[in-house]
């Protein structure tokens, strides 16, 4: 079997669409001849779509054996769909969410259905592949098949090297419990709805570390994106993956000594975190137009021994199951927040056995390889069921 693999998301960029790339293509490479057409950073985006095409039918020719041709979402996907696919290879495509429901008539009329050309599509959750079909997929096309994480062990951090860490990021947190946030500050993640909403009422001996990329002061693109109208600045946004909620986030931080966003880190220093704080949250809100395919970064919080609090909304409760490996909240639901936290504050110690059982439960059933053999399965029926 021969694949050529296609995707605009890739490391060094961060996120759960290029983690899930990363991990799926250099396990790829390892089951089999595996051609790469990556776009690779600093250069231009749109150059690398203009180009595409061009560039499959210059791979593909010089490797006639190639019977594969796999695109890591539906936006490369659809881009190369016109025109119609050629049939002497299979095409596969995984979707994530947003390049589901991206809020517009026309891309789901005209652009979105031509994906039904395609041998395969690939659904990382049952709540996109239903958002799929019923945008007009056809369902004998849709395969599920959920992310994995990293189900290696997390090796414990000394408390004093911890220490020294918070201190190294000015953070006092004078004995508080510790609550921890990380992503992209988009308005599904709901980072400032659980900052303006629910963090007030809490007990004053929690402090809430936000990490991911972020601006502390407003960029230039922000200027001009806030010029726009307001129905196409969110349009823009979503398509951009912009920060829609960096404005709003950075007003309530500035107003509260006891929410801290640290930024990107490391990776070994997230997972630092997720050792040593009470709880990781994924306060996530419904935003129209955009969804949260999967919630891979709850499944990594808890596969490093972290208490996860999630929202039962999307494709998030196909990660956490709850009571399982997780807590499960209803979204936006600011007195079932509160309470449920309170309540981690007065009985801690009955929730700390939680953290090993869950941790496991997320280890024994995902993982990386996991998913790449699920995947490594669809790609050989095509091979067998479409001759080249």
């Amino acid at each position: 079997m021969e694949i050529l693999f296609v995707s605009h998301k890739f490391p060094p960029s961060t996120g759960g669409m290029e983690k899930h790339c990363y991990e799926l293509l250099t396990s790829l490479e390892r089951r089999c001849k595996t051609h790469r057409l990556i776009y690779d950073y600093p250069g231009s985006r749109l150059v690398f779509f203009l180009s595409l095409r061009r560039k499959i039918r210059k791979i593909c020719k010089a490797h006639p054996q190639i019977g594969i041709i796999y695109f890591n979402d539906a936006l490369v996907a659809t881009f190369c769909s016109f025109p119609k696919p050629r049939r002497q290879v299979s095409y596969v495509v995984t979707l994530h969410g947003l390049d589901v429901v991206f809020p517009s008539r026309f891309y789901h009329r005209y652009i979105f259905n031509r994906l039904n050309f395609y041998d395969r599509l690939i659904a990382v959750s049952h709540a996109t592949a239903r958002k799929a079909i019923a945008l007009g997929i056809a369902p004998e096309k849709v395969v599920v098949i959920p992310n994995g994480v990293d189900a290696s062990q997390c090796r414990d951090t000394p408390e004093d090297v911890f220490r020294d860490w918070l201190s190294e990021k000015q953070i006092d947190t004078s004995g508080r419990k510790l609550l921890m946030m990380t992503g992209r500050p988009v308005k599904r993640k709901g980072f400032s709805w659980f900052a303006e909403h629910v963090f007030p009422q809490l007990q004053e001996d929690f402090y809430l570390i936000i990490t991911g990329p972020f601006h502390p002061e407003p960029t230039l693109p922000e200027k001009i994106i806030y010029l726009l109208p307001g129905k196409t600045r969110e349009k823009v946004m979503l398509f951009s993956g912009y920060f829609s909620d960096e404005r709003q986030l950075r007003k309530i931080i500035r107003q509260s000594p006891r929410i801290r966003h640290v930024g990107r880190l490391p990776d070994d220093e997230v997972r630092m975190l997720y050792t040593k704080v009470d709880a990781f949250l994924m306060p996530n809100i419904a935003v129209e137009g955009d969804m949260e395919g999967f919630g891979l970064v709850c499944l990594e919080a808890s596969a490093h021994g972290a208490l996860v609090f999630a929202s039962d909304i999307d494709g998030i409760p196909e990660a956490i199951t709850d009571r399982k490996n997780g807590f499960l909240l209803p979204p936006e639901k600011v007195g079932a927040w509160v309470d449920t936290l309170n309540h981690l504050a007065h009985e801690s110690a009955s929730y700390q056995p939680c953290k090993a059982c869950f941790s496991h439960f997320t280890q024994t059933n995902y993982g990386w390889e996991q998913m790449a053999g699920a995947y490594y399965e669809v790609f050989g029926s095509l091979g067998l069921t479409n001759p080249r």
